[in-house]
């Protein structure tokens, strides 16, 4: 699909107007045809009402012939289910004209019995006979006739004399009735309708899943450019978008590049400098050069750790992230620091109700038993753990890891047993490079929770602080599978 929008819209607007045109042009006729074989039946019954007055059989559609003197006898008798040519079964319909006065003609009685193996036909369906000529009368008969395909054995009394039969195949049969091309129209319709909707759902989906894609790249990773599908103007923001994608990727890697060459470059000063520092008589003066030195070095890191995490260099999986919290804690608590896990709470999951029990049943979910599998990058989200992990232990003496999650989100937190600085400040030290007032009691270079807010955010999740009795807490906020 490369054409554009605008010329897939005309072509399906113009092929739906057409579509619609050819359609009720079809129904149209069918319905004229309709109209017109009723008129030749309604024409047919008003010439046989007077051939039967006056006992000739002109050259009508319909024609007349006498009865067996058997069928003659039965008919008299009103036994017309036992004629020779009555359908099987035998359903009798009789229809009496009344006549009136005014013309010779009209002054005779005249009635039809209609034999069919269908049906009774819908005399209601008549038009009243009060005022109008009896030759409508017959004429509309015979459109009624013509409106069923029964192939009906009609037959024609006057008077008290003998019984006729109706040979009007040619006018009310089954072969005589038009081809109803109706439900082809409607066909018609139905498919052109489907057609439409199935390209306007289609051009939808293309930009709806490529915003879905674009949407789970940063938690799941993506391409380096995505294939241009779709309508011309898709695929002109596919392009746009691979441009900067490209632009952008190497924008970051030039960052890096740069920092990389900058950490390469200070090694060699800064171990030419440590020789030096060690050279020095003065304690005092030596342990804050090295101190510096080791500052100096510890923000490239930090800086290069930062600007790997933006490069979302490292591909997803899935993992188990009970299993990486628990190796993390035990890492801690192998050098003695005071860092304990705490397992998800137990969920309740209730049954469906049934008829055999008058209450649900419900079962239970053990926390420590639950393993919680993400897909996510395993060496990003230890950095971030273990940061978050950092920081509880420099300003609340020890650290709770605690994980719990739902159906989409998995939430990590960190608690701390601190009483210094409050949620609300931490979350403006997210910033790069910003300290607290503490700078000068606590090491660190103000890229820590900078690195986890990217980390989080690469994962489709957040980096959020609370306030809670005894501490702080952090939550670490990760989507589970985009």
């Amino acid at each position: 699909m490369n054409s554009s929008l605008r010329t897939l819209g005309t072509g399906l607007v113009v092929a739906a107007f057409a579509a619609g045109l050819l359609s009720m042009w079809i129904w149209m006729q069918s319905v004229n045809a309709w109209r017109a074989h009723q008129g030749r039946a309604f024409s047919a019954g008003v010439v046989l009402h007077g051939d039967l007055l006056r006992g000739s059989d002109t050259e009508n559609a319909i024609s007349i012939r006498q009865l067996s003197p058997s069928d003659q006898q039965l008919a008299l008798a009103g036994e017309f289910r036992q004629l020779s040519g009555a359908p099987k079964p035998t359903f009798v319909t009789n229809v009496p004209i009344t006549t009136g006065s005014e013309e010779p003609l009209d002054s005779k009685r005249l009635d039809f019995v209609v034999l069919s193996a269908d049906l009774v036909y819908p005399l209601a369906n008549l038009p009243p006979q009060a005022g109008k000529a009896a030759q409508s009368a017959t004429g509309d008969m015979a459109r009624l006739l013509a409106s069923y395909c029964s192939d009906p054995l009609v037959l024609a009394q006057v008077d008290e004399a003998h019984w006729v039969e109706i040979d009007g195949t040619s006018i009310w049969g089954c072969g005589a009735a038009p081809s109803d091309r109706r439900v082809l129209a409607a066909l018609i319709a139905l498919v052109a309708l489907a057609i439409l909707i199935s390209s306007a759902l289609n051009i939808s989906s293309a930009f709806t899943n490529f915003a879905e894609r674009l949407r789970g790249r940063r938690a799941l990773g993506g391409p380096t450019s995505y294939e241009a599908e779709g309508p011309g103007e898709l695929q002109k923001i596919v392009g746009a978008l691979n441009t900067y994608l490209e632009a952008e990727r190497s924008h970051l890697q030039e960052r890096a590049a740069v920092l990389s060459g900058v950490s390469h470059d200070l090694g060699a000063p800064a171990a030419r400098l440590r020789l030096r520092a060690a050279l020095i008589q003065d304690t005092e003066l030596r342990e804050r050069l090295e101190a510096e030195i080791d500052k100096m070095t510890g923000i490239i890191e930090s800086v290069l750790t930062y600007t790997h995490a933006e490069l979302n260099a490292e591909q997803p999986r899935k993992l188990s992230l009970n299993s990486l919290i628990e190796a993390i804690v035990a890492d801690y608590q192998d050098m003695e620091r005071p860092v304990t896990f705490r397992q998800s709470e137990d969920v309740v999951v209730r049954g469906a109700s049934s008829v055999f029990m008058s209450r649900q049943g419900k079962g239970f979910v053990s926390g420590d038993d639950r393993q919680i599998i993400i897909t996510g990058r395993p060496i990003s989200l230890q950095r971030a753990i273990t940061n978050l992990v950092d920081n509880a232990l420099k300003y609340g003496r020890r650290a709770t890891v605690g994980l719990d999650a739902d159906a989409d989100i998995a939430t990590v937190t960190v608690d701390d047993e601190g009483a210094g600085i409050s949620a609300e400040e931490l979350e403006i030290l997210m910033a790069p490079f910003r300290r607290g007032s503490d700078v000068t009691s606590i090491s660190g270079f103000g890229l820590g929770l900078t690195i986890v807010s990217a980390i989080a955010k690469l994962h489709g999740g957040s980096l959020t602080f609370e306030d809670f009795p005894g501490g702080l807490r952090a939550r670490l906020t990760i989507v589970r599978s985009a």
